[in-house]
Parts: C-alpha cells; structure tokens; sequence
C-alpha cells in the first residue's frame, strides 16, 4: 500500500503549519535551535523524497518520530567527526609525532584516511556492507542480519574478517 496525494499533503501541510514546534521539541531535546533546524529541513527532504508506504494516522506524531531519529543519527556523525578531528589534533596520536607541524599532521591523517578508504574498498562485498553499516552507521548487528538477509552469526564473521583485513592500517603507527 503506498501513500496517497493526499496523505503527502496532509503531512507537508503540518510540517509547514507546525514547523516551529518541531524545532521546539527538537531544541528541547538537543539544546541547539540551529541543529534543530537542520534536522527539521531534513525531515522535510525525507517526507518530500520518500513519502511514508503506510497511513498516517498522526501526522505530528509521526514527524516528530521521524525528526528523532535523524537529530540522533546526526548527534552520532558529529560525536564520530569529533572523536576523528581529536585524533588529528593530538600529536601523541600519530606514531609519536609531537614534533611535526599542524599541516604535517593534516597530511598524515589524510593518507592514513584514504588508506583506511581504500582497504575498505577492497574488502569482499559482504563484510564491506557489514563494516560500512555497523561503524559508520552505528547499526546494531541484529539489524544489519535482518537488513542484508544473513543471520547474526554471519553478521559477526563478515566483521571479523573486515577487522582482520583492517588491522594493518587500524593499528597502524601504534
């Protein structure tokens, strides 16, 4: 069953009479109007892009349901980019380099980052979407067996094996 015109409508209808009290909710939630509003533009996309395949009985609920999980899918990004920029900034962190220079250090995580890229490119298709789903995600394991078709055993072995192809660039410098 696939949404109707004008069930989409009723939903962009709320959004645009209700967009302040999402962002309020979210800000709430966050602390941060700006993040808020990011979030609430890309709920917007969301709706707009992939209309819900079910009935909405409660358009409000259901885009504040929506706009929470993205505000927290995005928390998780940035808390990973920052977690990422620290390592860049501590010079202790890339094999002992305190006496080499900002830019010097910039130059070093680039590569280490596309070598981590490319090695993951190159893992086999399976543990490629494993890895992919469950670091950079944040996916538990349980939903990326039930995302991808294979049992939660085969979700753990495809993440072994990333790791174990990983392992040389991961611990590169330690």
């Amino acid at each position: 069953m696939s949404s109707s015109p004008t069930q989409d409508s009723a939903l962009v209808a709320t959004l645009s009479s209700r967009y302040g009290e999402l962002v309020e909710h979210l800000r709430g939630r966050f602390g941060d109007k700006a993040f808020a509003r990011e979030v609430v533009h890309d709920v917007c996309i969301r709706v707009l892009e992939k209309p819900p395949t079910e009935p909405v009985r409660t358009p409000m609920a259901f885009l504040r349901h929506v706009a929470m999980h993205l505000a927290i899918d995005r928390r998780r990004a940035q808390r990973t980019q920052a977690e990422v920029l620290e390592f860049q900034d501590d010079p202790r962190d890339v094999g002992g380099a305190a006496s080499y220079s900002v830019p010097e250090l910039a130059v070093a995580f680039r590569q280490r980052e596309t070598a981590l890229l490319h090695a993951v490119r190159g893992l086999p298709p399976r543990s490629q979407d494993v890895f992919i789903l469950t670091q950079l995600y944040h996916m538990p394991q349980s939903a990326v067996a039930e995302q991808l078709g294979i049992s939660r055993g085969m979700v753990a072995r495809h993440l072994a094996r990333a790791y174990e192809d990983l392992a040389p660039i991961l611990h590169e410098g330690q």
